[in-house]
């Protein structure tokens, strides 16, 4: 290659080449007085956009980190996190506000630290709503219909005062799932933090029939229930997300009831939440999932 001259050339064209595809620049010079060399100068330099430098393998760790940090300072201004507080995790999301004049969804942004839980609007910035994990009392996942008649699954939180509060997320299983590690204690902040892929031997799985509340009425649906010592969730194979999800914090009680289910004559069995309400599932063995739901529920000792 030999430097050509080209009059046509102007300025944003030598820009977008060494945006686009980027210039080496190698230069050895020696400063010499009386014939004397006194300095050198060797430069190895490549310039070029940082798409580009991405592209080719270069300066990776320095935008990773840069980025990071760059989002850590944002987030920190926009929460206004205290001193001691980390960011757990955030996605995109909404709250369902039902008390005012207006009702309805509200998106934003929905950020889970290591003490509270937020929902945030970017522009104009607001805090639409926020809570300490301390007095998060239960939590689940409630399937609801959207007004497009999709079927989508939102977090539902009971609060310590008795209210219950109602939130979307990107990631519904994954919020609620880390949710419930933040308030036992076991979460460590990062930002961002890696996907959640610890598992654990069931305590009990299989299928079962789950009663999903719909506003046309409850719905027998079958699917597959898996019990572990952090909770219970059922999914049928047609749901990409669970439909149930309750921890066994939230377990109050289970038994059985009278009457025909979908298994057949006493198949049914009711479980009851912290909050009070009950969840409906019917099961060909009742029984062993009576047992294994008993064994999972936390120990109450009285103080």
């Amino acid at each position: 290659m030999r430097p050509t001259r080209e009059p046509r050339v102007t300025l944003d064209d030598l820009l977008e080449v060494v945006l686009n595809k980027g210039a080496v620049l190698h230069l050895d010079l020696i400063v010499a007085v009386a014939d004397i060399p006194l300095i050198g100068v060797s430069i190895r330099a490549a310039v070029a956009g940082m798409e580009t430098m991405l592209e080719y393998g270069m300066m990776r760790d320095w935008d990773e980190a840069t980025r990071a940090w760059a989002e850590r300072s944002v987030v920190r201004r926009a929460l206004d996190l205290r001193e001691d507080e980390g960011v757990v995790r955030r996605m995109s999301g909404g709250h369902l506000l039902t008390e005012g004049v207006y009702q309805g969804w509200r998106p934003g942004t929905v950020y889970l630290t290591d003490q509270r839980l937020v929902v945030l609007r970017a522009e104009p910035r607001e805090i639409l709503w926020q809570t300490e994990l301390s007095g998060v009392r239960s939590m689940r996942l409630k399937t609801e219909r959207t007004v497009g008649g999709e079927d989508r699954p939102r977090l539902e939180l009971t609060l310590a005062d008795g209210r219950r509060e109602l939130l979307s997320a990107k990631e519904p299983e994954t919020l609620c799932d880390l949710i419930t590690r933040a308030c036992a204690g076991r979460l460590t902040p990062a930002l961002p933090p890696g996907p959640v892929t610890d598992e654990e031997p069931p305590l009990a799985e299989g299928h079962l029939w789950y009663q999903e509340p719909r506003r046309s009425g409850p719905v027998w649906r079958g699917g597959t229930a898996r019990l572990t010592s952090r909770g219970l969730t059922w999914k049928s194979p047609l749901d990409a997300r669970p439909a149930l999800v309750l921890p066994t914090t939230d377990l109050a009680g289970v038994r059985r009831v009278p009457g025909h289910g979908p298994a057949g004559e006493g198949s049914v069995l009711v479980v009851t939440t912290a909050g009070g309400e009950d969840v409906r599932l019917a099961a060909g063995d009742p029984g062993l999932w009576v047992r294994r739901l008993e064994a999972a529920r936390p120990v109450v000792t009285a103080g």
